[in-house]
């Protein structure tokens, strides 16, 4: 039987609740004043470990989970960050995070140089260790110069250390970046379980011989990383979990190469942050994955140049608007080079720049193609 609505009134009239609340919408964020301020060390699906209270008698580590409006924000190892809810520490507690702190430094890398989304990969480190085999893989300098540009890039001091040169003599490789401002730690183990020894260089000196240090390199990285944050990366199998191990008393695994690639096998999938051994407050070391690629679509061409002091003065005789790359004409790089300024190893270094610039180059013509075809 129909229902008769001729005598209903508003009154009559019942309204459903809006599920997403009556309250009105705002961009105002509350300012968690009560916050606390905690050390990220690392991150694992969606779980975010920090250390609150660093050094002090209250010190404990909290687990957070991020707060939605910080969803697109990326939070990594090396982040301060402020934590409100339960941030006792206790097990099966979950504390907020609700703020990044502002950041001192920021490495970033991209997957490959046509990659124009950037990965952040620490923040706050003061030191980028590039860690490489001297042979079992064979060193890159590819790599070594990728990691060199994003070091400087973001402001962060480099160090190169050089593993397994007992397996080879690494002065052909050192030659590269002999002119650099730049620490340089050799490695060399004769076999497994036998004593380490090691010689700390400057990159700068002509004469390796006469920077030499005596102790081992585990001693030698110590000295270096002790007071500050310090971030590794290097491909796999080149040693760079034994020397975290070494360094932090800590159990990283480790692994070998591939026979057939000659690569080696990832053993870590996530960063993680661990405090030096025997250090001053403060020291941390960030281990990180094995990376294969250190992409740098994320770097303006223009300050490529920077990570290459040694070929820098000779762009002051090159035109106006030079791009020194391979398609310049009249670069003052050429002779420059030619004139040996930039030493023996000066060809390989300029033709190691030129690819940097030229993949640059190429992203940043996508870029603009694409900027371009979305404004048509």
């Amino acid at each position: 039987m129909a229902k008769d609505y001729s005598n209903w009134d508003e009154t009559d009239v019942r309204v459903r609740a809006n599920k997403k609340g009556s309250r009105p919408r705002t961009k105002d964020r509350p300012a968690h004043v009560d916050a606390v301020i905690g050390r990220i060390t690392t991150v694992d699906r969606g779980r975010y470990t920090a250390i609150v209270d660093e050094d002090l008698p209250t010190e404990r580590v909290v687990v957070a989970a991020r707060a939605r409006e910080l969803r697109r924000s990326p939070v990594v190892a090396g982040d301060f960050v402020a934590l409100v809810g339960d941030a006792s520490g206790k097990p099966d507690t979950l504390a907020r995070l609700v703020r990044v702190e502002e950041r001192r430094t920021l490495l970033r890398r991209s997957a490959d140089d046509t990659d124009p989304v950037e990965r952040v990969v620490v923040a706050n480190a003061d030191q980028l260790v590039i860690v490489v085999a001297a042979a079992n893989p064979e060193p890159r300098t590819g790599f070594i110069d990728r990691a060199l540009v994003a070091a400087y890039d973001s402001g962060i001091a480099p160090i190169l250390l050089i593993t397994k040169a007992d397996i080879k003599d690494p002065a052909e490789l050192l030659a590269n970046y002999r002119h650099l401002d730049m620490t340089v730690i050799i490695s060399r183990t004769a076999a497994p379980g036998a004593a380490d020894a090691a010689s700390a260089v400057d990159a700068r000196s002509d004469d390796g011989d006469s920077a030499l240090l005596a102790g081992g390199a585990v001693e030698q990285l110590h000295h270096h990383l002790d007071g500050k944050v310090s971030v590794l990366v290097g491909h796999s199998g080149v040693g760079k979990s034994t020397m975290v191990n070494a360094l932090t008393g800590s159990q990283r695994a480790t692994g070998g190469v591939n026979a057939v690639t000659g690569r080696g096998r990832h053993t870590s999938s996530s960063a993680l942050a661990l405090r030096l051994q025997d250090g001053e407050a403060g020291s941390w070391i960030i281990d990180t994955p094995g990376i294969r690629s250190f992409g740098l679509a994320h770097v303006d061409p223009n300050r490529i140049l920077h990570a290459f002091p040694d070929l820098q003065p000779g762009t002051d005789d090159c035109e106006r608007g030079c791009k020194h790359d391979s398609s310049a004409v009249n670069c003052g790089l050429d002779p420059w080079v030619a004139g040996g300024h930039a030493g023996g190893a000066g060809p390989a270094r300029l033709a190691s720049l030129r690819r940097l610039l030229g993949t640059s180059s190429r992203t940043e013509g996508r870029a603009e193609a694409k900027e371009l075809g979305n404004n048509d």
